[in-house]
């Protein structure tokens, strides 16, 4: 008789526990159609649109089937048919704007083994070649010493970087797929925002016989402007192996230490020099994202999308570009100074609202769910607040069918909402996915993808193999 007491006993507890969180949803729910949110402007929304509807943005290219940010990562992703290919931006001592997300090397790169911890023994001939004496060029090299950083990036030149092999970690990890697919993972370089810009318009690095990238350097070394004395041309060749797909780029401005103060004003250069700049240049008045099947996002004005972590950088690209170009805020919980700390429908929204106020049109919430297991802020009350706020959620990062299925609402976080009015089960609208293949077939079978957009996803595999041939 006591047993099934304390049996009973227990259950109670439990409904009431589950009735109890259930009531917190509800709660959140309705306080999320209450607290107080900024809109985007009419002119904030003209330069969202400019942004595909259900976008697919390849993170790093791929993290799963190639070593992230590489060459081999973003040729496979295009040709994949990825709308976007992500980066992270960094510069080098001597200005080039790198595509990578490590600023420590050592993970993705044999840094460790080519140069250890010291200055490369190749720049005294590297400053001889650009105009330093002997002396000259060894007085320069103690100055270097004084700030220079083991294995980051900001402490090297691109020549340097450039000797690095920055994919045979990868074929240590998966030596599987290296197997299967005889593609050249290693012999990568560390890429540059030019890089990814040529990849996506149907280029490949040139190389020479042995798979050296080719490049020249122009200018003199001036100690008193090192990051603009030197002048990169690097060469590039159409690839035969370009599927045909014109992805945009979607460019991350990483904490704001890391680079120079001016790094936003940089960028905004380097877009502008290589004409993909739309506040310069614009695109054609009704170009397609799509055409014949073939993704055509880098021809219109949705071409780059700008994101960043850090408020400094929001604020920054905010004076530079002044919400002309498509912005992404992303967020995070932790502890940091511009993390989100607190997360409940007043404190959601006041991310939110710091997004419109810096001219972000664009929110990037965590999802949970392996591998990463990250912090869940993409929950429906969430999405609702992004969603009353006039701007596009695109969530990070995604890996699974499963989870393309829970935050596009097959599954509908298995329980009903206040929000399905409105969002109908749908917390994004697009992703940013470590799984192309798996983002792309999933908008497909489920009538997210345009149906001007190709309605057959490539064979992973067969795409490496191709690109390894």
């Amino acid at each position: 008789m006591k047993r099934n007491v304390l049996v009973f006993a227990l259950f109670a507890v439990l409904v009431v526990m589950a009735s109890c969180k259930d009531e917190g949803y509800r709660d959140f729910d309705r306080q999320a159609r209450q607290v107080d949110v900024t809109k985007l402007s009419k002119d904030m929304q003209k330069v969202r649109d400019y942004v595909p509807p259900f976008a697919v943005m390849a993170h790093r290219g791929s993290t799963y089937w190639a070593p992230e940010e590489t060459e081999i990562a973003y040729r496979w992703a295009r040709n994949m048919g990825a709308d976007y290919l992500e980066a992270d931006l960094q510069c080098t001592k001597d200005g080039v704007i790198l595509a990578n997300h490590d600023d420590n090397l050592r993970r993705t790169s044999n840094i460790e083994l080519l140069y250890g911890e010291t200055i490369p023994a190749s720049r005294l001939a590297f400053y001889k070649a650009h105009g330093l004496s002997e002396d000259e060029a060894k007085k320069q090299i103690e100055e270097d010493r004084k700030t220079f950083e083991p294995y980051y990036t900001k402490s090297y030149f691109y020549d340097e970087l450039a000797k690095l092999d920055a994919g045979a970690w990868f074929v240590e990890t998966k030596a599987q797929l290296v197997e299967i697919t005889g593609a050249t993972f290693s012999l990568q370089n560390i890429s540059t925002l030019e890089d990814l810009i040529k990849i996506a318009q149907g280029k490949k690095l040139k190389r020479n016989a042995s798979h050296e990238r080719e490049y020249t350097i122009s200018g003199t070394w001036d100690p008193t402007k090192p990051m603009d004395c030197l002048t990169y041309h690097f060469e590039y060749e159409d690839d035969d192996k370009d599927a045909g797909h014109r992805p945009g780029i979607y460019i991350e401005f990483k904490e704001s230490w890391l680079n120079p103060s001016d790094f936003e004003e940089r960028v905004y250069n380097e877009l502008k020099r290589l004409d993909w700049n739309i506040i310069e240049k614009p695109s054609a008045a009704g170009e397609p994202f799509y055409k014949g099947g073939k993704v055509n996002v880098g021809n219109t004005n949705g071409r780059v999308i700008l994101q960043t972590f850090s408020l400094e950088s929001l604020r920054r690209a905010a004076d530079k570009f002044q919400g002309k170009i498509p912005m992404c805020f992303l967020l995070w919980k932790g502890t940091g100074a511009t993390d989100i700390k607190k997360v409940t429908p007043e404190g959601y929204a006041s991310f939110v609202n710091l997004g419109v106020a810096h001219k972000a049109h664009i929110m990037g919430p965590s999802i949970a769910g392996a591998p990463n297991n990250y912090d869940d802020l993409d929950e429906p009350w969430m999405a609702l607040i992004i969603k009353r706020a006039g701007m596009l959620n695109h969530p990070y990062s995604f890996d699974s069918y499963d989870q393309m299925a829970k935050y596009f609402g097959k599954y509908n976080f298995g329980y009903k909402t206040e929000d399905d009015d409105v969002l109908h089960g749908v917390c994004a609208d697009g992703v940013f996915t470590n799984r192309t293949e798996i983002s792309l077939q999933y908008m497909i079978d489920n009538g997210f993808r345009a149906k001007e957009a190709a309605q057959t996803v490539p064979d992973p595999i067969e795409v490496l193999k191709d690109l390894g041939n």
